[in-house]
């Protein structure tokens, strides 16, 4: 039976505002979700989340009682169970840690589960893990690990099942994985790999070619892809790193997407002041299509022009079949 997974417009979502964040577990009230939904629902109909803390609740019973038109990507963060020297920011755990981290990963794969069969209607996947395979990750799972937690939650739910890694993984260390899940999905970032605008594109459809042409028949989704509006220089030119170039490349990204059929979703909703160095310029900090203040980039006003010219321009394709 050939997968059926939803098209449209698709973002990430992560709502924690100033003085939140999972790490102090400090959460998104309802009241903050429902204004951030509001917001989001007229143009994104799919969200995808990271982890199922109470961010992740909140956000799931704010669509049910809103009766939103939304659908969701359902993720479970995996801590570290193993040490990885090659992270420049912190990839060292004692045994103790690691230890507490499995037992609190298998934990979130509880959650995971439980969420994904309380709500069948608005979840319509599931995401096993994010970013932790990847040479640089501080929060590395090995991969006999990750098959057999993707077998587990394929036996658990009845929504199609995937796991979250940059592209280069996908490539020959995640080989293992392919048969375990239902769909890749892969992240692109050409600003952090110094690639200019007029290549980004190009880049991120390499990227995604890297991946698709080794497993013919196995849907390909772009989890995240996006591009920073604001950077001390840490891992990209800090010129590269502004409002519109940000505009230019979601609106190019998306463009193909809708042509091609190709779910993509977008990376970020919003700016995540929590993230990475205390450096007000760090780039994790700066991905957002809105500012931490739920102001809009430029980015919103080129994908979503409030022009009477514009009504006639669909924002969403007919539903088509993921391409392999």
């Amino acid at each position: 039976m050939t997968l059926q997974l939803p098209s449209g417009n698709a973002i990430c979502y992560s709502g924690y505002r100033d003085g939140q964040s999972p790490d102090l577990r400090r959460y998104p009230s309802l009241a903050q979700i429902r204004e951030d939904l509001q917001l989001l629902a007229p143009h994104w109909p799919l969200l995808r989340l990271y982890d199922c803390s109470p961010h992740a609740e909140r956000v799931l019973q704010v669509i049910r009682e809103d009766r939103l038109p939304l659908r969701v990507l359902l993720g479970a963060y995996l801590g570290a169970e193993a040490s990885n020297p090659g992270c420049p920011w912190g990839g060292l755990h004692d045994d103790t840690q690691l230890a507490a981290n499995t037992r609190e990963n298998a934990s979130e794969l509880q959650r995971l589960i439980a969420l994904a069969r309380a709500h069948e209607d608005i979840v319509f996947a599931v995401a096993v893990g994010n970013e932790c395979t990847v040479d640089w990750t501080d929060h590395l799972v090995p991969v006999p690990h990750m098959v057999e937690y993707l077998r587990r939650v394929r036996m658990a739910v009845a929504q199609p099942v995937t796991f979250c890694e940059n592209y280069v993984p996908w490539q020959d260390k995640l080989r293992p994985l392919v048969d375990e899940v239902d769909f890749i999905s892969l992240h692109s970032y050409p600003v952090w790999e110094y690639q200019p605008i007029e290549r980004a594109l190009a880049y991120t459809q390499a990227n995604v070619d890297s991946v698709a042409r080794l497993y013919p028949g196995k849907p390909v989704v772009i989890t995240e892809a996006g591009w920073c509006t604001a950077s001390n220089g840490r891992g990209m030119h800090a010129a590269d790193a502004n409002p519109e170039l940000q505009a230019r490349y979601v609106r190019e990204l998306m463009d193909w997407s809708r042509a091609t059929g190709r779910l993509c979703f977008v990376f970020e909703a919003f700016d995540e002041p929590w993230k990475g160095s205390p450096d007000p310029l760090e780039p994790e900090k700066h991905w957002g299509l809105y500012g931490v203040d739920r102001q809009p980039k430029p980015v919103v006003q080129a994908l979503f022009p409030t022009r009477a010219d514009a009504a006639a321009t669909p924002e969403s394709p007919p539903p088509m079949e993921p391409p392999a």
